[in-house]
């Protein structure tokens, strides 16, 4: 009955350690998630400060004056809306924040809808734009392709957008508008941004899946016959 138990114990063994693995795993995300859904809640109540030279520390709100640049605009992303009650694909809006002696920004103006039909019309002029920094992205193996020609783009990276709007000095970061959303034009963030933490939940799974397996295999062990 031993020869017959060590394949099958060695298998359950394997896979115990690799769910009990899992399931640690998402404990430690777990941690981690709890500590960055503090940050982004201690980042969502601190008063904005203006925007210096400094590159702003992760999810710092600041504020900054300056004029958008008339003309010089792309495209960011895609994300369905309810516009009323009809379901509307829109894009954020991204524009070039000149400061008087300080590099521009690449400002998140908000989301508008991406309309074949519609225009996108960029503001320009003075702005006081208040918001929260979110650092530069690259892009991966399984990114959408940028399509620079025609200013789209799936990957926030604001050299490259830079890049493509002739503008080679943006500073390394975005500045993503806040605010209620204007009667007309680009809907800003109404805050931070504030991903889901279901980590215990798939702890549990995992820690179940593990403690069903080992159920499992002590009832098949029990019902071998003792020859």
């Amino acid at each position: 009955m031993n020869r017959r138990l060590l394949a099958p114990g060695l298998t359950t063994l394997v896979l115990l350690a690799i769910l009990l693995m899992l399931g640690f795993w998402q404990l430690h995300r777990l941690a981690w998630k709890e500590a960055l859904l503090a940050e982004i809640a201690h980042a969502e109540h601190a008063p904005p400060v203006p925007l210096t030279d400094a590159v702003p520390s992760r999810f710092a709100r600041v504020t900054v004056s300056g004029t958008l640049r008339p003309g010089v605009f792309a495209l960011y992303g895609d994300e369905v809306r309810d516009v009323g009650s009809v379901p509307m694909m829109g894009v954020q809006l991204l524009q070039v924040l000149d400061r008087p002696s300080h590099r521009p920004v690449l400002v998140d103006l908000g989301w508008v809808p991406a309309d074949p039909h519609t225009q996108v019309t960029p503001r320009e002029g003075p702005a006081d734009v208040t918001g929260f920094a979110r650092p530069a992205e690259h892009a991966g193996f399984l990114s959408a392709p940028d399509d620079p020609e025609d200013r789209r783009f799936y990957t926030l990276d604001p050299a490259a957008i830079g890049r493509a709007l002739g503008v080679a000095d943006l500073a390394p970061f975005t500045l993503v508008a806040e605010g209620s959303p204007p009667p007309a034009g680009p809907i800003p963030a109404a805050a931070l941004p504030s991903p889901p933490n279901n980590h215990l939940q798939y702890a549990f799974t995992w820690f179940g899946l593990a403690g069903a397996l080992l159920a499992v295999f002590i009832a098949w062990a029990l019902k071998l016959p003792r020859a």
